[in-house]
């Protein structure tokens, strides 16, 4: 069994980026912040950031267009994903990405900037919170009977 999943909650660091491909389907591009802090042995406070690069495709890419901003509190879920390129100098780059499949974010409606607070919600739906499964959203056969005999284990 396999298993990419990655989920992290944290700051954009700019608006999202929204683009066509050739057959017009819209991809948004985004950064996260996360960052931890601790205390060292001497007691000090230490603090690490680590930022993520976020690509969300089709409707999920409209919904994050719209509604982040730079600043937006989010919580994303999906899979790792590492593509390589042809850099100017003809090396050979990659890039590890976060390809979004659902996403929740977590300051309410016509909050979010820099200069918004965030209290964690006791419950997942409070503060007007928007959820957004991709997974559901691109499944059209939410009718479909399934069969014991198409389980694949």
């Amino acid at each position: 069994m396999n298993l990419n999943k990655a989920m992290i909650i944290g700051n954009l660091t700019k608006d999202p980026e929204i683009r066509q491909t050739g057959s017009g389907m819209q991809v948004a591009s985004f950064s996260v912040a996360t960052n931890m802090v601790w205390k060292d042995a001497s007691g000090q406070k230490q603090e690490k950031v680590e930022f993520h690069n976020i690509v969300a495709w089709k409707n999920l890419a409209d919904i994050c267009a719209r509604y982040l901003k730079k600043g937006s509190k989010v919580y994303v879920e999906g899979r790792l994903q590492t593509r390589d390129w042809q850099g100017k100098d003809g090396l050979k780059r990659y890039t590890t990405e976060i390809v979004a499949e659902n996403m929740i974010m977590l300051d309410g409606r016509g909050q979010g900037g820099a200069n918004s607070s965030y209290q964690a919600p006791t419950n997942p739906r409070d503060n007007n919170e928007i959820v957004y499964d991709n997974m559901s959203a691109n499944n059209s056969n939410h009718d479909e009977e399934i069969s014991v005999e198409n389980i694949p284990f």
